[in-house]
């Protein structure tokens, strides 16, 4: 059966799906697409999975995908970063059988990614990209899609979108920030560009950013027309956000635990979720805050909910709810809502300590004079210490899959080609302090250095060293 393409694909095998879970890293498992879906979401994303691991390791294929299988979470699409074409491939076919497309993550601008070079810091690699998918849409028996962010220019962004169209992808997400907009930098998506792209390509199209409620997803599809929005930290605070509700948040933590004890996951995925949910009742309650944080069983984290939840409880009865924290929010504490981050300010040299803004962002790029306040302090603690970005030893790539490399290792790679290159060499590496030659090979390559003369002379001297035999009586 020939695979769908890009509008009957959106249509037919994702069902015309508009509300979108975001693939989210330790955010995405089973259990939360579950809980998701319940609420709402019509389609769901996988979190990234490295596709030079999932190829490699067997068991990294169960814990993120072959395990987590459910009839209810579907339709499905897996997604890998990726910067080589066959490795990408290789992977994206271990994962067809499970899911309803790949996608190639284009979007990650965390430095993680910078250092493994792949997600928004692959965007400017065009040649790259259009190998990757191309050969991507042509060995796969599913769609190719891909998430990306934009440039600062909208028309480069439509370029980019075009390029990626043309290669073989069936569905774009944009989100509409670019790279350098994370962290206290984070500030609003443009909705502009998504537009734009929208209206240059054929194929469907979702929207990303700036979606807190159910009415920012229907303003979003009336004002760019898309055909689908996709939430992050928005669904984090509120899984029922696309059924337009707020609950209670024990509600929403207490049926996530039910679906976690059927669908178990890593105690830090719970954990992290918990603290997304109740995110504005941990600021008052501080001692409960560092009881979640120190839980070392889900039993533990349950039962700080329990807690949390009967402190609510009492507030709600006895109308108790802290001024200064409801005074901010729409609704009270204990109900699920979006945090709002705080629009990027223009820093001052003042805040700075001698950098503005713009130096700031150039010392995160390594290009500046200037070092940041806490590298300040640290310095005091530490005089002899050098603290500019630019004498850091650059990054060292393995010769043979691109990882870090040891820095004293003998074949220069990484420590998994460099194990599998000693063992086919018999070779040793001291720097990884990998040792496969037995103490009979080394004495047999010590012979064949050496000629028959040297070793009899050996032996002579030898002999002509050691003491005398004793005299017997």
């Amino acid at each position: 059966m020939a695979k769908l393409e890009g509008m009957c694909f959106w249509e037919h095998t994702l069902r015309g799906a508009r509300y979108v879970l975001a693939p989210m890293v330790d955010q995405s498992e089973l259990a939360w697409r579950l809980l998701s879906r319940r609420h709402g979401a019509q389609l769901c994303y996988t979190a990234m999975l490295h596709a030079q691991v999932f190829l490699r390791d067997g068991n990294y294929r169960r814990e993120n995908l072959y395990c987590e299988l459910s009839p209810e979470d579907r339709p499905l699409i897996v997604q890998f970063c990726a910067n080589d074409p066959e490795v990408f491939v290789q992977a994206a076919l271990l994962a067809q059988d499970y899911c309803d497309a790949i996608d190639l993550n284009l979007g990650c601008p965390q430095m993680i990614a910078k250092r493994g070079h792949y997600g928004a810091f692959l965007q400017e690699e065009w040649d790259l990209l259009e190998k990757m998918i191309q050969l991507a849409h042509k060995k796969l028996s599913v769609p190719i899609t891909c998430k990306i962010r934009v440039f600062p220019e909208i028309d480069k962004t439509v370029e980019y979108a075009k390029l990626l169209e043309k290669a073989g992808c069936q569905l774009l997400t944009v989100h509409g920030r670019t790279k350098e907009q994370k962290g206290p930098l984070t500030g609003v998506a443009s909705w502009e560009h998504i537009k734009a792209v929208r209206n240059a390509v054929s194929i469907p199209v979702f929207a990303n950013g700036n979606i807190q409620y159910l009415g920012d997803v229907e303003r979003c599809i009336l004002e760019t027309g898309v055909q689908g929005v996709m939430s992050a930290e928005g669904n984090l605070h509120n899984p029922a956000l696309f059924e337009g509700k707020n609950p209670v948040v024990w509600e929403m933590a207490e049926e996530y635990f039910e679906l976690v004890q059927q669908f178990p996951c890593p105690l830090s995925f719970v954990r992290a979720h918990l603290f997304k949910l109740w995110h504005h009742a941990l600021q008052i309650y501080q001692d409960l805050r560092d009881e979640l944080a120190k839980a070392k069983t889900l039993e533990g984290i349950i039962a700080v909910n329990q807690a949390l939840k009967g402190k609510c409880q009492e507030e709600r009865l006895n109308k108790l709810v802290e001024d200064d924290i409801a005074g901010e929010l729409p609704f009270p504490h204990w109900i699920c809502q979006p945090y709002v981050r705080p629009l990027p300010k223009l820093i001052t040299k003042e805040e700075s300590g001698g950098c503005g803004k713009r130096a700031l962002e150039d010392e995160e790029e390594g290009n500046s004079d200037h070092i940041s306040k806490n590298k300040q302090k640290k310095k005091l603690r530490h005089p002899n210490k050098c603290f500019d970005p630019s004498l850091k030893p650059k990054y060292a790539k393995c010769d043979q899959c691109g990882n870090p490399k040891g820095n004293k290792c003998v074949f220069h790679l990484c420590r998994s080609c460099c194990k599998k290159q000693a063992f086919r060499e018999m070779s040793d590496c001291a720097g990884h302090g990998l040792l496969f030659k037995t103490k009979y090979e080394k004495s047999i390559q010590f012979k064949s250095v050496q000629n028959v003369e040297d070793i009899e002379q050996g032996l002579t001297e030898s002999k002509l060293l050691q003491p005398p035999p004793e005299i017997k009586a």
